[in-house]
């Protein structure tokens, strides 16, 4: 026999994935609009952002309601706390897009400092950690997530090479430098922490399906 219940996690579930979906699509035109020094496209992100934090109000509110009235247990519970997790986890990344573009427009109208080497490529990782954590909630996939995790510390190295580049490089050779390589490494470490948060989401997955924390405790994966 079909439980009420059911029907609304999968309602849910379907309003965790278009939160993922417009996640995904922040980040995607955050890139796109620093590689092409595009304004309008970065704007567009900023103006947007809304959407995303009314979805994350109304998530929260299916998940507190959904609480009250059925007081579920075990697996049913815990699909629903990871749900209001992810959703935090996936609003921050949105915002942090936002903070990208915001970096964009302070540099569109000024000479590019340095070609984009390092950012690009963590750029790429933070997108398809992003894509995978939410691919491993999708399809309850531990070894996914475990994945994703797995790739937090090249997000972490590459950060480190565009700020130790961008500091003794450029801003304590020249100070006057440093209008241009600030927002540069304020990006680096806004992609960065879109991967802090994938890692998040990828270690809820595990906790989610396999009821096993392992924050704090990598070594354990």
């Amino acid at each position: 026999m079909d439980r009420h219940i059911d029907t609304e996690l999968k309602e849910l579930h379907k309003d965790i994935l278009k939160m993922g979906a417009l996640a995904e699509e922040a980040i995607f035109k955050s890139v796109e609009a620093l590689k092409n020094r595009d304004k309008p496209t970065a704007q567009e992100v900023i103006d947007t952002d809304s959407r995303i934090d009314e979805l994350e109000l109304a998530i929260d509110e299916r998940c507190i309601d959904l609480v009250a009235r059925y007081q579920p247990m075990a697996g049913d519970l815990r699909f629903i706390t990871i749900g209001m997790k992810l959703n935090a986890e996936l609003e921050r990344i949105a915002d942090l897009a936002v903070d990208i573009c915001q970096r964009v427009l302070e540099l569109v109208d000024k000479p590019l400092l340095k070609p984009l080497i390092d950012i690009p490529k963590l750029s790429v990782i933070a997108q398809q950690m992003v894509h995978d954590s939410i691919d491993s909630f999708i399809k309850k996939d531990v070894e996914l997530a475990k994945k994703v995790i797995s790739c937090d510390s090249q997000a972490d190295s590459l950060r480190n090479s565009v700020q130790e580049e961008l500091v003794n490089e450029y801003m304590s050779r020249d100070p006057s430098t440093a209008s241009r390589a600030m927002p540069l490494l304020l990006i680096a470490r806004h992609l960065e922490r879109i991967c802090d948060h994938a890692t998040n989401i990828a270690e809820d997955v595990v906790y989610m399906v396999e009821a096993k924390v392992i924050k704090h405790h990598h070594e354990d994966i």
